[in-house]
């Protein structure tokens, strides 16, 4: 298929949205822009909070995940494990963040923090939420810009910072006026996009391979691709440290993230928003067994096509590679395990109907994390660095103007960190996103566990700060020596909370009695 046509596509797309944020974000103000107006719609946010969640990475990793190689297997469904742990993770949310969160009557979650112990830690966690979001967003947004730039823009001419720099200039102008607001329906458009694709996709590689769903399943488990639990406890994989981490990786990422928790406290009532967290828990539970199923799937129909496993020998030594000899030049291969398998088939395999379809529902997955975390990054910077809303010394349209500002600014941020990553160039984004979350959201997650479940005071100092910092450090030297520390045993997703860990202990040695908490 051409690549203007496609590109046609990803315009008029985007056309759309710019129509949904013109309506919504008409008589605007800064209220609306960080919190909705707090008049938010909790079935909407519940289903746009899908789209943000899964993000284009789980569109693409997960699926290619399925018959990629991990420890001489298929990792198979073993993200399942992770999946039960978000179960447990949003149920945490909706009845212990969520509460604490509308009590208080926050903008900002990290003014629980300033609540709690002063200002210092409420900055502290601000700006680990700043790091953290900026590093998890751009690796998202670098996954699906790689891709479209792979298939569509290198074939047109275009650099790929200037595809990168086009992307954001998108986010930008229907995010920029009508914030919060506008995100909560743009997103329910892009969720419902996405998944649409995801089951068009799914529906027609079981009618190309005159198979039902059950037999396919069926048949994965044959192939080795069906297996769920991990039993090796030495293995990163291990069944319990998924499901502990998954739960504290849904708290961190979610119950302590300004961008996911400003589309919650932007609900009305604490009843609906409770609501909307544990529907979309089980909604996304579904989604992602589907997301599973696709890449079996996937890999079932590449080896339909002549595709085989081989033996590789490269930088990293002998890596196990899928090939398929390519339809549209004789005599090649080409590579599609992992990440590569779903847009290799889509693009050089698949009609071109559902070509398109791919491509929407792939920006559809793209667009929710990206501008939700533009947007939550400007709010907390003006809220929580800036102190925007209780500034006397400036007017709505001065408090606007530095708000434009600080939007702008972190697109630029953005920019940077995009191509850093293109630098890096890892294979498996879903990966590095666990781990950043791992190093990143770790301090964050002792901070509020350490408010939430004892009673002791903080000073209000920089030794917060110090501790915050030296926790991640410590992880990394653990993280980076555990296997030979420790028998062979792997530290993976746990890194989190043994991150928060190493920083509530830090805490507690410089904390002192209190009778309460505020």
């Amino acid at each position: 298929m051409s690549p203007w046509i496609l590109f046609a596509f990803v315009v008029g797309y985007f056309a759309l949205l710019l129509a949904v944020a013109y309506y919504t974000s008409r008589n605007s103000n800064n209220d609306t822009f960080f919190i909705g107006n707090k008049n938010s719609n909790w079935m909407l946010v519940a289903f746009g909070m899908i789209g943000t969640s899964l993000s284009g990475v789980t569109f693409v990793s997960v699926p290619g995940g399925v018959g990629d190689f991990a420890g001489g297997s298929f990792k198979g469904f073993a993200y399942m494990q992770v999946a039960i742990g978000y179960l447990i993770g949003y149920a945490v949310i909706a009845f212990v963040l969520l509460p604490l969160y509308y009590r208080l009557n926050l903008t900002s979650i990290y003014n629980y923090l300033q609540h709690r112990f002063g200002n210092i830690a409420y900055k502290t966690g601000a700006l680990f939420f700043i790091i953290s979001r900026t590093a998890g967003a751009t690796a998202r947004l670098y996954l699906v810009i790689n891709i479209l730039q792979f298939f569509i823009l290198d074939k047109m001419g275009v650099p790929f910072i200037v595809t990168t720099a086009l992307i954001l200039l998108m986010i930008l102008l229907y995010t920029f006026e009508g914030g919060v607001k506008t995100i909560v329906y743009t997103d329910t458009l892009q969720t419902t996009l996405m998944v649409g694709g995801l089951i068009v996709c799914v529906i027609y590689i079981l009618h190309h391979l005159h198979i039902g769903g059950v037999e396919a399943l069926s048949q994965m488990r044959e192939k080795g691709y069906l297996n769920v639990f991990n039993t090796d406890v030495n293995s990163k994989g291990f069944f319990l440290k998924q499901i502990v981490g998954g739960a504290f990786i849904t708290i961190a990422m979610t119950g302590l993230d300004q961008e996911m928790m400003q589309k919650n406290i932007s609900v009305k009532r604490l009843g609906d928003s409770q609501k909307n967290v544990m529907t979309m828990a089980v909604v996304m539970f579904g989604v992602l067994f589907l997301f599973l199923m696709l890449g079996g799937l996937l890999y079932m129909f590449v080896l339909s096509k002549g595709g085989a496993y081989t033996d590789i020998t490269g930088e990293a030594g002998v890596v196990k590679e899928l090939l398929v000899p390519d339809p549209a030049h004789a005599g090649q291969m080409l590579h599609v395990i992992g990440d590569k398998i779903f847009p290799s088939v889509a693009m050089n395999f698949l009609p071109s109907s559902i070509t398109i379809i791919f491509i929407i529902a792939l920006i559809s997955a793209l667009f929710p994390s990206a501008d939700g975390a533009l947007t939550a990054l400007t709010s907390s910077f003006c809220i929580d660095i800036l102190g925007l809303q209780k500034r006397t010394d400036m007017n709505e349209k001065a408090k606007k103007r530095t708000r434009l500002s600080v939007h702008f600014s972190f697109a630029f941020v953005f920019l940077i960190c995009i191509i850093i990553f293109h630098i890096i160039n890892n294979n498996s984004i879903i990966d590095v996103i666990l781990d950043l979350a791992g190093y990143t959201y770790g301090p964050l997650l002792g901070l509020f566990a350490f408010g939430i479940f004892t009673r002791r005071q903080l000073p209000n100092s920089y030794a917060i700060t110090a501790i915050s910092l030296v926790a991640p450090v410590l992880c990394y030297i653990i993280s980076r020596n555990a296997a030979h520390w420790f028998g062979g045993f792997q530290i993976g997703i746990e890194l989190l909370l043994l991150n928060g860990l190493l920083t509530w202990l830090g805490l507690l040695l410089i904390s002192k009695r209190s009778g309460s908490v505020n």
